[in-house]
């Protein structure tokens, strides 16, 4: 690799002919000269925030000209060279800079938060991380499909330092997925130098820890990296199986320009100035015979003019026009149930856990593009062993166990999402979320509101307490996700609707946090139906009818309120069982307390914060004229929950709704 001290980049044409070396220079020229526009821009209010890529456009480029047309990248903020490279429409990604509605993501986010799957490009987060699990999936559906086409996924030497990229690396090598993680090494991570973000002396050290090739390259030798991505590409497409790619390079200006580059040593600008890949280039083919001045300024002016006409486009495109019915439409994809499929008279006794079960095999069984994934779900079945048997009939290709990552099996499920295919990930308890939390709430959940890119993944989470399993295996932590626009929330108690609600979030193209109640598991048996079923998301049940009161519940506390109920057959309760609390069914909740005039919010989750807050706020605004009594909630207790069978107990509020019913009765 070319050292500092040489200056000039030394470059080996061999392979490349003049015509694809002309081509090579307009698409390093291309992003250069869109950047120097950007900063003046910037400076005079026209965008908000740029991250530049100076002197790192030779990696973007090189990766875009370096895979097939067809196959996926996943680029960082300083990768504007991947979108100029794949042809993205300068008009459009201008507005996108702006603002504009003309933009990729109708002015809901800014820079390259944003995909375009015409041109095969995955915008980022501003996490940086989880797109390399995405990459994963990706990946993952090029292997089901055995195409083995790569993908190519970006990080810096700053965000590798992330768990997603150990996460991800890891899932990759362990299932050989043809994909290529390339760290662009610029020696900083925003202001914090690489010294003090690893201690390896090289990215490429860390290969071998996983147990994948490495590469690595001169960043600003754009033939080494166009050339070295080519056969990284045709190699793992013959064999399918990850690479790590280390690219040195630098960045010449500040992480983003309003951070300046003051903590930078001195005269190191001046250094690697000299190793601009595009001046280098430039010169190299001028000396060459290649290209000539002429030549040269003509481009420039050409594309100094494709510029300009685009931004005069992109300005002549009015500010965006606020209109709140559009902004909650696409916070799902458009998705409506067609046909609730019926049930048919043909039943049989099951326990919650065989109905969960049934459902599941059933969704493999219509769906053929369904992976299921998740710690132990194969031949062990899973620790509830609702999976148990599904390797045997549907392969491991399609029941996947996975390494313990919660963050990268999330992004897994959605890049296989992308690329075709529906998701259902099992997570072994609903505690352990926390470590696929950034996945769920800000790449499913927002990417159709962002750049109308469904979710298509289903996340069961195994929760509840009432088991002695303690603080870590027993929250209910449903909360979380019922504040998070995009996600849908199913929450069953019967077998029945256990079932049929678990198809129907199959289905449904957008992502789903699928509730079960570990205790019902297997106290709690039922008639459900033999054949496949839908039941709709976003609708309640009645389950008692009555006019004294209503009770609004959910999973185990449906069956509290029929205890209490049978327990005291005085009281005529309207008993509605949400099912789904995202979205809820408003209209069934407000019709019964309009009826009754009284409303007893009735949870397992702690008080404060909890679901019960807001159906109690809702009650008091719609209700507030038939009510003859305060709505009431009850909870557990707001502590973590505890293991002991008497705390636990005290914990729990089902003895707390039995005085509170009675007292609201009497009301």
């Amino acid at each position: 690799m070319t050292t500092l001290e040489e200056a000039l980049i030394r470059y080996d044409r061999s392979g490349f002919s003049d015509k694809e070396l002309l081509e090579i220079y307009r698409n390093l020229l291309r992003p250069r000269m869109i950047e120097e526009k950007m900063l003046v821009l910037l400076r005079g209010g026209k965008i908000t925030k740029w991250f530049s890529g100076m002197g790192q456009e030779a990696i973007s480029v090189g990766a875009a000209m370096g895979l097939a047309s067809d196959e996926y990248l996943l680029p960082m903020h300083r990768n504007l060279g991947v979108f100029t490279t794949r042809g993205v429409e300068l008009e459009q990604l201008f507005k996108q800079f702006q603002g504009k509605m003309g933009g990729f993501t109708k002015g809901r986010d800014r820079s390259f938060h944003f995909g375009t799957m015409e041109h095969r490009i995955l915008g980022m987060i501003s996490h940086l991380g989880p797109q390399l699990g995405i990459a994963d999936g990706i990946a993952l559906g090029h292997r089901l499909k055995k195409n083995n086409a790569a993908t190519l996924a970006f990080t810096g030497d700053g965000g590798a330092s992330e768990g997603d990229f150990h996460e991800a690396l890891n899932v990759a090598a362990v299932w050989d997925l043809p994909v290529i993680f390339l760290v662009e090494n610029n020696g900083w991570g925003l202001s914090t130098p690489s010294k003090e973000q690893f201690r390896c002396e090289h990215f490429i050290d860390k290969g071998k820890g996983y147990g994948m090739d490495t590469w690595q390259i001169d960043g600003n030798n754009i033939l080494e990296v166009v050339d070295t991505i080519r056969k990284i590409a045709a190699s793992i497409r013959e064999r399918p199986r990850p690479f790590l790619l280390e690219c040195m390079t630098y960045r010449i200006r500040g992480h983003e320009e309003a951070s300046g580059t003051g903590y930078y040593p001195e005269g190191v600008i001046d250094e690697w100035s000299k190793k601009d890949p595009v001046k280098n280039f430039e010169n190299f083919l001028l000396a060459e015979g290649i290209l000539h001045e002429a030549n040269r300024d003509e481009w420039r002016k050409n594309i100094k003019t494709e510029i300009n006409e685009a931004l005069e486009k992109a300005y002549a495109e009015a500010p965006v026009d606020a209109d709140t019915r559009s902004e909650y439409n696409d916070v799902y994809a458009p998705y409506e149930q067609q046909v609730i499929v019926p049930p048919t008279p043909d039943v049989q006794e099951k326990r919650f856990v065989d109905a969960i079960s049934d459902g599941l095999y059933q969704a493999m069984e219509k769906h053929n593009n369904l992976i299921i994934m998740g710690q132990d779900v194969a031949e062990y079945g899973g620790v509830f062993k609702v999976t148990e048997g599904f390797v045997k009939q549907f392969g491991k290709e399609r029941v996947r166990n996975t390494p313990l990552c919660e963050s990268a099996i999330v992004g897994t499920a959605l890049g296989l999402s992308i690329n075709g295919y529906k998701a259902v990930v099992e997570m072994q308890f609903a505690d352990f979320v926390t470590c696929g939390f950034n996945q769920i709430v800000n790449n499913l959940a927002k990417l159709h509101y962002r750049w109308a890119q469904n979710a298509d993944v289903v996340v069961r989470m195994p929760t509840g307490a009432g088991v002695g399993a303690g603080p870590f295996h027993s929250q209910s932590n449903e909360a979380w996700f019922f504040h998070t626009p995009g996600l849908k929330i199913v929450y069953p108690a019967f077998p029945y609707d256990a079932k049929g609600l678990l198809a129907a979030a199959i289905e449904d193209p957008n992502p789903v946090m699928y509730f079960e109640h570990k205790k019902l598991y297997r106290s709690l048996s039922g008639e459900v139906p033999k054949d496949y079923y839908t039941i709709e998301i976003g609708k309640a049940a009645r389950l008692r009818e009555g006019n004294d009161l209503s009770i609004i519940t959910y999973g185990f506390g449906v069956h509290w309120a029929l205890q209490v109920l049978d327990e005291n057959p005085d009281i005529q309760a309207d008993l509605i069982d949400l099912r789904t609390l995202l979205p809820y069914d408003k209209e069934a909740l407000v019709a019964s307390v309009n009826k009754t005039g009284k409303a007893l919010v009735l949870h397992e989750d702690c008080m404060t914060g909890g679901i019960g807050a807001e159906l109690a706020a809702v009650i008091g605004q719609a209700c507030f004229h038939r009510l003859d009594a305060p709505v009431v909630r009850v909870a557990s207790l707001d502590t973590p929950v505890p293991f002991a069978e008497a705390l636990e107990r005290n914990f729990l509020p089902d003895e707390r709704f039995r005085t509170a019913l009675l007292e609201l009765w009497e009301y």
